[in-house]
């Protein structure tokens, strides 16, 4: 049995997230969201940044209204914001997400006429309703809206998904049209249709509640944004090993690259483990005070290899900046920025 009285010692890798620029996000996005109130989406751990680290700040900003999908996310969120604040994108799948819901304060959105039903079944009470608008994921159908069973729901939220707002698609103002369609048919306290790239679609999206994601984290899913949002999460990691490669010796898996000249190379502490996948090594660095340590041969699970021609200085317990600029690194492995951040394995951890 591990003795509980040890201390961990320090882990060769580090998760910072700048609480500072997470605020500051917050704040330009409420702000540019107009005469709406900005809302939060922290599902997926705050997209792999943390709750215990994000969510506080994002409620100490002035965020009241915080999203995630599944309901095994609300104690961790409910721990620092009243439950009643926290939705639950997923809605009610069966009693015992009804009882849990009722038990705990969190509030289901109902996306289709049966979770309506369910929901009523075991006494209704407040929730929130998604309308489909041309996404096709969930929500109730528009042709749906005039259902008894919908007229019978106490809600607060009404809200849509915007499928293309990343892009000046004429899909946006179609979904836009049919939200305010639905919005005339449905009783609700506030409505909801824009994501963070919808908050840049300008006021006609804003509604009364935005729900930027991943623009809070430091994406920046529309040009419009790109000049308030401020980068938030940065990996570390430390470099294990050093050593001297000797012409035609090789590096990691498969060999994939061969010294052609005697050099020195570092193995650090982060692999497709920790969500720096195989893909994003070709063409990569790890970075030292702005000198660039290129990345050598094949990711490993726990490791990569760098070159130190630029840093011969660096030894073992140094620590290297590992790349994790979610808007220029991620469209250079083929990623999108929501993977660069929800891939970030469990050994990384916000302090």
């Amino acid at each position: 049995m591990a003795d509980s009285s040890l201390v961990l010692p320090p882990s060769s890798l580090r998760l910072t997230a700048d609480r500072g620029a997470l605020a500051a996000n917050w704040v330009a996005l409420d702000a540019v969201s107009g005469g709406a109130k900005a809302g939060a989406a922290v599902k997926a751990d705050c997209y792999g940044l943390g709750i215990d680290a994000c969510v506080p700040v994002l409620r100490d900003a002035g965020c009241e209204t915080f999203f995630v999908a599944h309901w095994s996310e609300v104690a961790a969120v409910s721990a620092h914001v009243p439950p009643a604040q926290v939705a639950v994108l997923h809605g009610v799948l069966n009693e015992a997400e009804c009882a849990y819901a009722r038990a705990t304060g969190a509030v289901p959105v109902i996306n289709s006429l049966e979770q309506a039903a369910l929901w009523q079944a075991g006494g209704g009470g407040p929730c929130h309703l998604m309308i489909d608008t041309g996404i096709n994921r969930l929500g109730i159908a528009p042709s749906d809206a005039n259902q008894e069973i919908i007229s019978s729901l106490d809600i607060d939220i009404l809200m849509s998904h915007l499928a293309s707002a990343d892009e000046d698609s004429p899909m946006n103002p179609r979904q836009l049209d049919a939200f305010r369609a639905a919005r005339g048919t449905i009783a609700h306290r506030r409505a909801s249709l824009a994501n963070s790239a919808g908050i840049a679609l300008g006021k006609d999206y804003a509604f009364d509640l935005t729900r930027p994601g991943i623009a809070l984290y430091g994406g920046v899913p529309r040009g419009e944004l790109s000049d308030m949002i401020r980068p938030v999460a940065q990996v570390e990691a430390a470099i294990l090993q050093t050593r001297t490669l000797e012409a035609g010796e090789s590096v990691g898996y498969n060999g994939t690259f061969t010294a052609s000249t005697s050099m020195k190379v570092g193995t650090v502490s982060v692999g497709y483990a920790d969500g720096f996948l195989r893909m994003r090594g070709p063409g990569n660095a790890c970075f030292h005070n702005g000198r660039r340590l290129p990345i050598l041969g094949k990711v490993s699970m726990d490791m990569v290899v760098v070159d130190l021609a630029a840093a011969p200085d660096l030894a073992a317990g140094d620590w290297l900046t590992v790349p994790w600029d979610i808007n220029a690194a991620a469209p250079q492995n083929g990623l999108s920025a929501y993977e660069m951040l929800t891939s970030i394995g469990k050994r990384l951890r916000c302090n």
